[in-house]
């Protein structure tokens, strides 16, 4: 069993920010493998899809951001699973707009809901790290990252986030350098690749 977390804040006024990305790819997926409606559980919303043979648990914590290992926690002490089962969806300020890592542990970057979560269960989990792009100038991250994708980025959004759902049994079954470069080339094919996105 694998636990997919997707990072982002819950309610309608964040639904379309760069922070909730996380949020985005989780719904993706949900979508593309015909998962049951969300159910509220684990301080979150949950559903469960089966991927490559392996049972997929879905959440996106309701805890807001900067207490998402609350709801991660709870999910991983019921289901008895050692946090390299876990898998976090979430936004990366230091990777170019569109752009795809998968990295296991590591520091959290300055990303609130990564230090949550590492603080709950360890850092010893992977993290599919969704590039945003960075403002260039400090002040203006939390202005950033809590703004909406403008119209003209949610092509490539749209187009990675069903990448990334398209190929997730890639992550579940380990292959996470060709989970990568799977969505590269198909973000290179719907020609977004062009855009300086890379």
């Amino acid at each position: 069993m694998l636990l997919f977390v997707g990072l982002g804040n819950p309610g309608k006024a964040y639904s379309a920010n760069r922070h909730n990305i996380g949020f985005m790819a989780i719904d993706a997926i949900a979508r593309e493998y015909g998962a049951p409606a969300f159910r509220a559980r684990f301080q979150g919303l949950t559903s469960e899809i089966t991927l490559s043979g392996e049972k997929i648990v879905l959440l996106k914590p309701e805890t807001y951001m900067n207490e998402s290992g609350r709801s991660v926690s709870d999910a991983v002490h019921f289901y008895k699973i050692d946090a390299s089962r876990v898998i976090v969806f979430h936004d990366e300020l230091d990777l170019a707009p569109g752009k795809v890592r998968v990295k296991k542990g590591g520091g959290n970057a300055g990303h609130n809901g990564l230090k949550s979560i590492t603080q709950h269960i360890t850092n010893d989990y992977r993290r599919v790290r969704i590039g945003i792009g960075h403002p260039g100038i400090k002040d203006m991250v939390r202005h950033y990252v809590l703004g909406d994708f403008s119209k003209t980025e949610s092509a490539w959004v749209e187009t990675l986030c069903l990448s990334i759902a398209v190929n997730a049994p890639l992550l579940a079954k380990g292959e996470d350098e060709n989970f990568q470069n799977k969505i590269f080339h198909a973000m290179e094919t719907a020609g977004l690749a062009k855009d300086g996105l890379f």
